[in-house]
């Protein structure tokens, strides 16, 4: 399977409403990044869905590298 492009090192804040589904980047190619703007089509790579439990900050995974996708595990500390 392809490797995803590293969008960036660090993660990404954002803040969540309940009840709201936030769709992850997977592949790193989406120009509104951590979201998905359709740049995967044509890969092996589709968006994951993240659905707020409640209003908060979320840390959505920048690197594409985690364990714990769409959240950061900090795996982007050992790139």
């Amino acid at each position: 399977m392809a490797e995803p492009v590293i969008a960036q090192k660090e993660p990404y804040a954002v803040d969540v409403k309940s009840g709201k589904s936030y769709w992850w980047c997977a592949c790193g190619k989406s120009a509104k990044q951590p979201f998905c703007d359709g740049s995967h089509k044509g890969t092996d790579f589709e968006p994951l869905e993240y659905k707020a439990g409640k209003d908060t900050t979320v840390w959505f995974c920048g690197c594409k590298m985690t364990d714990k996708s769409p959240l950061c595990d900090g795996t982007h500390s050992k790139l």
